[in-house]
C-alpha cells in the first residue's frame, strides 16, 4: 500500500541460482501431479495437485522467483511458510503439507479447500442472519486469537482470505494467505503500511500499530456480514482512508434498526479507533453475542434496497453495462438474486409492479417514502414498461464486485464498441441507448466526465475506471507497498510532515 522500499533488489542472472529455503527439497514433479489453475494472485498461481503416492488432492501455490524483485519479497515468502508451519495445529487454519523449491519457483503445497471464499458466499447471500454471522465471526476471531497467542499478526484479514473446506452449508471455515503476516513480540510497534484498503485499521495508516489492528479488520468483516457493505468507503482509496481515520460509524440506517443491540455493541467495541480501548480477540470470544447464542436467526433483505439505491445514482453507461453483464452471468453467479426476485414477484407474472416493489421494500424499511420507491422503480425500469422484469432486476441489484472482474468489464466494453475500434463513441452510445429504451440526453456531458484524455471518446481504461468508481471499496487488492499513502490521503495537512491527526 506504499511505494516499494529502497531495499536492494535481488541480484541474479538470467537463470536464477539463489535459493530461498534453508535446505534442499525434493522435486515437486516427482511427488505431485500438477492439475488445473485454481487461483491467480499477484505474486503466485495456485494449482490443483495430486500426491502420486496417496492420490490425495492438495492446492499448490507456486511463486515464480522472477517476481521476487526485492530482499523483502523473498523474506515474506519464507516467513509465510514459517508462520503456516507454526499454525499447523490450528483447526481453522489451512494446513501446509510441504514447501518445495526449484530453479524457477517456490511451491507451497497446502490443504485443498473446495468450498470457495467467504467473500464469494457473502456476494451470493448479500448478508447473513445474526445467528449465521455470529458462528462465522467466532471462527474468524478464534483464528486471530490463535495467531496472537503464538506471536503472529495476520495483517490482511478479509473475507477473501477465509475458505470453506467444502460446498456444504455447514462447511468448516479456514484462514489462508499469510503472505503479509509477521511474528511480533509484546509491545512491539510496526510502521509499514500493509493490508487491504477497506479493512485496514486507522493506526496502520498512522504507521504505529500492533496486533490490535487484526481485531479492527475482523470488526469490518462482522459489519459486512450483517449488512453487505463495508463500514467505511468512498470512491477513491484516499477517500476510504479518510473515512477510516475520521468517518462516522453508521449503525442507524437500514438494516441496523433491525439488528440486535448486542451485535451493534460488539461492532462498536471492535471498531474503536483507539487500539488501547479496542477489545482483544479473547475479549470478543467472551462477548455475550458470541457466547450466549442470543443472535436472532432472522435473514435480512436490506441488500436489495441498498443496491437499488446505488443503481439509481449511476450514469446511463454504467446502468447499461450492468445490464449487459447481468445477462451473461451463470446461475451460480446470480445466487440469491433469483430468489429475491421471486419473493417480490408475488403474482408470479415474471415482472415486479410498483405495488410489489413497495410491499417488498417496506418490509426492509418502513421509513421509505412512496416518492423514493417510485424513483427506485424508475431507475430499474429500463424500457419504461411500468414494471421490472428479471433482467432489469438483476442489473439493478447485482453485487458490484462483479465489476472487479476483467472479463465482465471487457464483455461489456465490446458490447458498446460496435465497430471494434477500441473506443466507445457518442454515436455508439446513442445506438445503445436506443436498444435499451433510454434517453440519449446529456450523453455528451457524460462522455466528458469519463473521457480522461479529452479525445471525445472512451477507451477501455477510462471505461473500467468509470465502472469501478464508487463500488464500495470491497475489491480484492491487497499487497505490500502498492500506493503512496501521502498521495492517497491528498496531503491532508497541506504538506506538513504529519499527514493527518492520528490521535484516537
Amino acid at each position: 500500500m506504499m511505494n516499494k522500499s529502497s531495499s536492494a533488489a535481488v541480484q541474479r542472472d538470467s537463470k536464477p541460482t539463489w535459493v530461498l529455503l534453508p535446505h534442499q527439497t525434493q522435486n515437486l514433479a516427482d511427488l505431485f501431479r500438477i492439475g488445473h489453475k485454481l487461483w491467480q494472485g499477484n505474486f503466485g498461481t495456485t494449482y490443483l495437485c495430486t500426491d502420486k503416492s496417496t492420490a490425495k488432492n492438495y492446492a499448490c501455490k507456486s511463486i515464480p522467483k522472477r517476481k521476487l524483485f526485492y530482499t523483502e519479497d523473498y523474506d515474506d515468502v519464507l516467513r509465510e511458510i514459517q508462520i503456516m508451519q507454526r499454525l499447523s495445529e490450528q483447526p481453522h487454519v489451512v494446513k501446509i503439507r510441504g514447501a518445495y523449491e526449484d530453479a524457477a519457483a517456490v511451491h507451497l503445497v497446502m490443504e485443498l479447500c473446495e468450498g470457495g471464499e467467504l467473500f464469494q458466499r457473502i456476494v451470493r447471500k448479500g448478508h447473513y442472519s445474526e445467528k449465521e454471522a455470529a458462528k462465522l465471526m467466532k471462527t474468524v476471531v478464534e483464528v486471530v486469537d490463535a495467531c496472537h497467542s503464538l506471536g503472529v499478526m495476520h495483517r490482511d484479514l478479509k473475507p477473501d482470505n477465509f475458505l470453506f473446506d467444502s460446498d456444504e452449508e455447514g462447511a468448516t471455515l479456514k484462514a489462508t494467505n499469510f503472505g503479509l503476516s509477521v511474528f511480533y513480540k509484546p509491545g512491539q510497534i510496526f510502521s509499514d503500511v500493509v493490508g487491504s484498503p477497506c479493512y485496514v485499521a486507522p493506526e496502520v495508516l498512522c504507521k504505529r500499530y500492533g496486533p490490535e489492528a487484526d481485531v479492527w479488520s475482523a470488526g469490518v468483516i462482522l459489519y459486512i456480514l450483517l449488512c453487505g457493505m463495508p463500514p467505511f468507503w468512498a470512491e477513491s482509496e484516499g477517500g476510504i482512508f479518510q473515512e477510516i481515520l475520521q468517518g462516522k460509524l453508521d449503525l442507524q440506517s437500514e438494516p441496523w434498526p433491525s439488528i440486535s443491540d448486542s451485535a451493534k455493541n460488539l461492532i462498536r467495541e471492535m471498531l474503536d479507533r483507539d487500539p488501547k480501548k479496542r477489545l482483544t480477540a479473547r475479549d470478543v470470544l467472551c462477548h455475550p453475542w458470541i457466547v450466549d447464542d442470543i443472535a436472532p436467526d432472522i435473514p435480512l433483505d436490506s441488500a436489495v434496497l441498498s443496491r437499488l439505491k446505488q443503481f439509481s445514482s449511476m450514469n446511463k453507461l454504467k446502468k447499461m453495462a450492468l445490464r449487459v453483464i447481468a445477462e451473461r452471468l451463470s446461475e451460480e453467479e446470480i445466487g440469491d438474486l433469483k430468489d429475491w426476485f421471486k419473493a417480490m414477484d408475488t403474482d408470479n407474472s415474471g415482472t415486479i409492479t410498483l405495488d410489489e416493489l413497495k410491499d417488498g421494500l417496506q418490509q426492509v424499511s418502513s421509513e421509505l417514502m412512496e416518492s423514493e420507491i417510485k424513483d427506485l422503480m424508475a431507475a430499474a425500469d429500463f424500457d419504461n414498461s411500468g414494471t421490472i422484469d428479471y433482467g432489469e432486476f438483476l442489473a439493478a441489484t447485482l453485487h458490484l464486485n462483479k465489476l472487479e472482474r476483467e472479463e465482465n468489464l471487457l464483455s461489456a466494453f465490446y458490447f458498446f464498441d460496435k465497430d471494434g475500434s477500441g473506443y466507445i463513441t457518442i454515436d455508439e452510445l446513442q445506438q445503445a441507448c436506443k436498444e435499451f429504451g433510454l434517453s440519449d440526453v446529456h450523453l455528451d456531458e457524460m462522455i466528458k466526465e469519463i473521457d480522461q484524455d479529452n479525445d471525445g471518446q472512451i477507451d477501455f481504461g477510462e471505461f473500467a475506471a468509470m465502472m469501478r468508481k464508487g463500488n464500495g471499496g470491497m475489491g480484492r487488492r491487497s499487497m505490500r507497498s502498492q500506493i503512496n499513502l501521502e498521495d492517497a490521503l491528498g496531503h491532508a495537512n497541506n504538506g506538513s510532515d504529519e499527514l493527518i491527526d492520528c490521535s484516537p
